[in-house]
């Protein structure tokens, strides 16, 4: 009797937001990590915990943790430092600024009309009194009720909440059918909620681990662009023309990666009991360099796209199609470290394509390519299939935030006999020496398989320039013995902030202009308060943004969705 063929699948839920905080003011300039947390972490964390019998990675970035113990102890005092919040808590607002009523206008009318207001018609109502006086100015405004900005901020939050909380918190129900009328209690108590939801999120996720279920793995302190931070040069190993900054190099990076990489062990330790096995790096971001350090600091996997993988391989004049993804590789330089690259098409399908779908034929047909995988792969082997991408960014363009198609998907999947859910980390204990090897690893992205969405482009340039000219005086500072152990642990906190992959990345005409100006003016106020930290003055060039301003506007929720 012919023995069944088999395939491993690995599902990598990477969990990530910029720092939103502005060090100086302790003010989050933006509601996405809160709003994610409520929404989109909680409900993979239930995805997870409906079907015990699924397995998978989640990737936390710790400057995502960061932020959400920090609105835990914002609910838990009350003393709240994000606007939005601090506007949903204020006991009346029938008197709101100028800049209160712009901030909830442009914040709570959400741009994704047909998945967040749309199904909700009192929510709809609300986009439909405003529209006759939308772009008529602040004295068009000026006419709106405190009322209104309470039903307002009250449903935007209702939508924020995660499906799966939906079905289990009454108080949600009871909300969405009064409709109207909002009163200060009722915002009390849906403040409450969310600070329940908020606190339970991590011990949620560590939980999952403990049982074995997840593993949880990390990604270096902020999220930074670690290969550039080692040597802008790495770029043109995929795209040899690209333009690079004026600076040569950034000063003293390979210690900043270093470092980066320890700060990540510790957080890991501290919040779930043990340092990570393996790191998805920022980006997906790999370069030799850059898994050498990762291989000294003890990381037993990284991964990234399919495009790196390619054109390492096309340097060997090997045809990437032939089925080279279905296991991982180690480069000869950094042989301590497998390399696991993600399916691009499986993974875009459900980033991009199946919010289109109904849930079971979206799920059917990821079964399918996995099967057909299955059955190409040579007689005896057992493909590993890498399913790696953003863990909040895509589901509020499906129906009810994707609970369908989750229930779908891991119910199909779990009834496959021959398809077995894992982790890295396990794979990699029943299969040590299991990978290919390549002689040089073509540094690259998990888009495009460049480096170009974070330098090339004359914004993001210059803001490496300012970065290195940052980093440079950081240098002379901390080595003239001139700050204290307390002053020093805050600048060399300020210049991590600085270092995340998130600013480059939002910089150039392809983005909403409304975006890109917010993410330019919080970049260039971090470099400023962290020449205040240092006690020097601030570049005049801080002054000067550093982007055109992007391209069309888009409503609040206008996320950025990885590949």
């Amino acid at each position: 009797m012919e023995t069944q063929r088999r395939l491993d699948l690995v599902f990598l839920w990477h969990m990530h937001q910029p720092d939103y905080r502005d060090h100086a003011t302790g003010e989050f300039r933006r509601p996405w990590t809160y709003l994610h947390a409520l929404k989109d972490y909680t409900d993979m964390a239930a995805h997870l915990e409906r079907h015990p019998q699924v397995r998978a990675v989640v990737n936390f970035v710790p400057v995502l943790l960061d932020q959400i113990e920090d609105y835990v102890r914002q609910f838990d005092t009350g003393a709240f430092r994000d606007p939005l919040l601090r506007l949903l808590a204020r006991d009346a607002l029938d008197s709101l600024g100028e800049e209160e009523r712009t901030l909830v206008l442009a914040t709570c009318l959400p741009g994704n009309h047909a998945r967040m207001v749309a199904p909700y018609p009192r929510f709809e109502r609300l986009h439909n009194l405003f529209r006759p006086i939308a772009g008529q100015g602040v004295t068009a405004t000026a006419y709106l009720s405190g009322a209104f900005f309470a039903d307002l901020l009250v449903w935007y939050h209702l939508v924020w909440t995660g499906e799966t909380e939906r079905r289990h918190q009454p108080l949600l129900a009871e909300l969405m059918a009064k409709g109207e009328g909002f009163t200060l209690g009722d915002r009390r108590r849906l403040l409450s909620l969310m600070g329940e939801t908020m606190r339970s999120l991590i011990p949620r996720y560590r939980a999952l681990a403990e049982r074995g279920q997840v593993e949880l793995s990390a990604t270096p302190d902020t999220h930074p662009l670690a290969p550039l931070l080692l040597d802008f040069a790495s770029a043109r190993e995929a795209q040899p023309d690209l333009p690079l900054p004026a600076s040569h190099f950034y000063p003293g990076g390979r210690s900043r990666v270093d470092r980066h990489i320890a700060l990540a062990q510790d957080s890991h330790a501290q919040r779930f009991g043990q340092p990570p096995t393996g790191m998805w790096p920022a980006e997906g971001a790999l370069s030799t360099a850059f898994l050498q350090q990762l291989a000294a600091r003890g990381c037993r996997w990284a991964a990234s796209s399919q495009g790196v993988l390619a054109n390492s391989l096309r340097r060997r004049h090997v045809d990437a199609s032939k089925g080279h993804l279905y296991h991982p590789w180690r480069v000869e330089a950094a042989p301590g470290v497998a390399v696991f690259f993600r399916d691009e098409k499986l993974s875009d399908l459900i980033g991009f394509e199946y919010a289109k779908w109904h849930g079971r034929d979206a799920a059917q047909h990821f079964v399918d390519q996995l099967a057909r995988i299955r059955d190409e792969a040579p007689a005896g082997e057992t493909p590993l299939v890498c399913v790696m991408l953003d863990g909040e960014n895509a589901w509020e363009h499906y129906p009810y935030n994707a609970y369908y198609f989750f229930e779908d998907l891991y119910g199909l999947i779990a009834a496959q006999s021959w398809l077995a859910t894992t982790t890295l980390a396990d794979w990699l204990a029943r299969h040590p020496d299991r990978s290919g090897t390549l002689p040089a690893l073509v540094a690259g992205s998990w888009v495009y398989g460049t480096f170009s969405t974070w330098i090339g482009d004359p914004a993001k340039n210059r803001a490496w320039d300012l970065l290195c000219a940052a980093k440079q005086a950081y240098d002379l500072v901390m080595d003239s013995g001139r700050l204290d152990g307390a002053a020093q642990r805050a600048a060399e906190a300020q210049l991590a902030v600085c270092e995340g992959s998130d600013w480059f990345w939002w910089f150039g005409d392809y983005n909403p202009r409304e975006a890109v100006e917010s993410f330019d003016a919080l970049f260039r106020a971090n470099l400023a308060h962290l020449y205040r930290l240092l006690r020097l003055p601030e570049p005049h060039e801080l002054a000067i943004p550093l982007s055109s301003g992007g391209g069309s506007p888009e409503g609040g929720g206008a996320m950025r969705r990885a590949s």
